[in-house]
C-alpha cells in the first residue's frame, strides 16, 4: 500500500505540472527575500496553480499553503494539491498556492526556547522560533500577498520540529493561519517543557474557527496503551504526542477548534509526512466539497440550490469573503440532471447559472440551447439576444438568425 501511494505521487507530480516550456515541464519557481528579523536571505519555493507568478490576474485567488521543511516536502505536496483540485474532475480540495520555506539554521527556528535534544544533548542554537514566527507574519506573509494572488485562507504545515513550530505558532499567534497540521511534532523538546506550557496554558481566543490535524506515526510498533504506560526515553516522543492529542480532545468543545487526531499504526516518523498532507488536507477541506448523490437529485424534496447558496455560504465564512459556485459546477450538475431527464430542475440550474454570472454571456447561451431543445423557441430567442447584448457574441448572433430562419 505504501508503494502504490507513493507512486502515485509520481505520477500526480507528471500528471498535474503547472505549465510546459522549451519541452520542460515546470511546477514552480524559485523565489527569495531577506528577512531583517532573522538577518539573512529566505529562500522559498512557489507552487500557482495557474502558473501567475507576478499577480497579474486578480480575478481569480487562491488560499496559501505554508509548508516547513519545504525542500523535503514540495513536491509531494503538489501532488496532492493539484490532484485532488483538478484532476479528473476532482474538488476535494480549492486550487492553493504551495510555499515550500527552505532551511537555514532548522534546530534555530524550529525550537521556541533554549534547551536540549531527546538523549539530553544541548541545543546550543536553539531558542529561535519566536523570531521565525514573526518572520513568517511580518515579512514572508506580506510579501507572498503582495506578489502572489492570494485569498486570506492560509495553512500551516511542518513535520517534527517543523510541527513544534506549527504548535508554537497556534499557541502564540493563532490568527496567522486558519488550518495548522502538526506531523509527528518533536514535543518531547526540551524534557516536554513547551508541552507541559501548552497544557497549562489557555489557547489564546480566536475571532474564527481555527482547523488542527495531528498526525502521530507509530514509529516504535507497539499499542498505545502500552506506550502511554511507558516511562522510558525511547517512547518520550509518542507519549508527548498522545498527551498532545488527549489536550486538544478536551478542550475543543470549550474553544473554536475543529480537531482531529489520527495515529498511523503503520508508518515510522520517516514514512508518515506525505499521508499526513494527504488526511490533513481532506479533513480541513471538507467544507469546500459539496457532492449530490443520484438519489439527491431524484427527491423531489431536495431544494438543490437551496443547498447550492447554504454550502458556500458556510465557504465564504471560512474565507471571509463571499465566495460563489464556480460557472462551471452549476453547469455541470445541470446536465447531470438533463442525463437523468430531470428537466425542469436543469433548467432551474440553467436560470441560477444566469442570475450567478449575469454578464457572462456563456450562461445564457446554454440557457438557449437548452430551450431549443424543450422547443422553447421564442424564449430562446430572446434569452440569445440577452447574451449578444452582453458581448456581441458570434454564438448569440448565429443562433438568433436560425432560429429566425426556422
Amino acid at each position: 500500500m505504501k508503494k502504490a501511494y507513493f507512486a502515485l505521487v509520481v505520477v500526480l507530480i507528471c500528471l498535474n505540472a503547472m505549465g510546459q516550456n522549451d519541452g520542460k515541464i515546470t511546477i514552480g519557481k524559485i523565489d527569495s527575500l531577506y528577512s531583517e528579523v532573522l538577518g539573512e536571505q529566505r529562500k522559498i519555493w512557489i507552487h500557482v496553480p495557474s502558473g501567475n507568478y507576478n499577480n497579474e490576474s486578480q480575478s481569480q485567488k487562491y488560499p496559501v499553503l505554508y509548508l516547513l521543511d519545504g525542500k523535503s516536502n514540495f513536491y509531494s505536496t503538489i501532488g496532492i494539491t493539484s490532484y485532488l483540485s483538478t484532476s479528473n474532475r476532482n474538488t476535494v480540495l480549492p486550487k492553493m498556492i504551495v510555499v515550500g520555506i527552505l532551511n537555514t539554521d532548522r534546530v534555530r527556528d524550529f525550537t521556541p526556547s533554549k534547551g536540549n535534544f531527546l538523549d539530553g544533548t544541548v541545543a546550543e542554537k536553539s531558542g529561535g522560533g519566536t523570531n521565525f514566527i514573526e518572520f513568517l507574519e511580518k515579512e514572508l506573509i506580506p510579501y507572498i500577498d503582495s506578489n502572489y494572488p492570494t485569498e486570506s485562507y492560509r495553512t500551516l504545515i511542518g513535520h517534527s520540529l517543523g510541527g513544534l513550530t506549527v504548535m508554537n505558532t497556534l499557541m502564540t499567534k493563532p490568527e496567522l493561519f486558519n488550518s495548522y497540521t502538526a506531523i509527528d511534532p518533536s514535543m518531547w523538546w526540551n524534557d516536554k517543557k513547551f508541552l507541559q506550557s501548552i497544557k497549562t496554558t489557555k489557547l489564546p481566543k480566536a475571532n474564527k474557527t481555527l482547523s488542527i490535524f495531528l498526525g502521530i506515526a507509530n514509529t516504535f510498533k507497539i499499542d498505545t496503551s502500552a506506550v502511554k504506560n511507558d516511562t522510558s526515553t525511547k517512547t518520550m516522543p509518542v507519549r508527548a504526542m498522545l498527551e498532545l492529542h488527549s489536550y486538544f480532545e478536551d478542550i475543543q468543545t470549550k474553544t473554536n477548534l475543529n480537531y482531529k487526531g489520527k495515529f498511523y499504526q503503520d508508518e515510522n516518523h520517516i514514512t508518515v509526512g506525505h499521508i499526513a498532507i494527504y488526511d490533513a488536507l481532506r479533513f480541513i477541506f471538507k467544507f469546500h466539497q459539496l457532492e449530490f448523490s443520484d438519489h439527491e437529485l431524484k427527491d423531489t424534496n431536495q431544494d438543490i440550490i437551496a443547498r447550492i447558496k447554504k454550502h458556500y455560504k458556510n465557504v465564504s465564512l471560512e474565507y471571509g469573503r463571499p465566495i460563489q459556485p464556480k460557472r462551471y459546477f452549476i453547469e455541470s450538475l445541470a446536465n447531470k440532471l438533463l442525463e437523468m431527464k430531470l428537466y425542469e430542475k436543469a433548467e432551474s440550474l440553467f436560470r441560477y447559472n444566469i442570475s450567478v454570472y449575469p454578464d457572462d454571456s456563456y450562461t445564457y447561451n446554454i440557457l438557449g440551447d437548452f430551450l431549443i431543445t424543450r422547443t422553447h423557441k421564442k424564449e430562446a430567442i430572446e434569452i440569445f439576444k440577452q447574451s449578444y447584448a452582453i458581448d456581441q457574441n458570434s454564438y448569440a448572433r448565429d443562433k438568433i438568425k436560425v432560429l429566425k430562419i426556422n
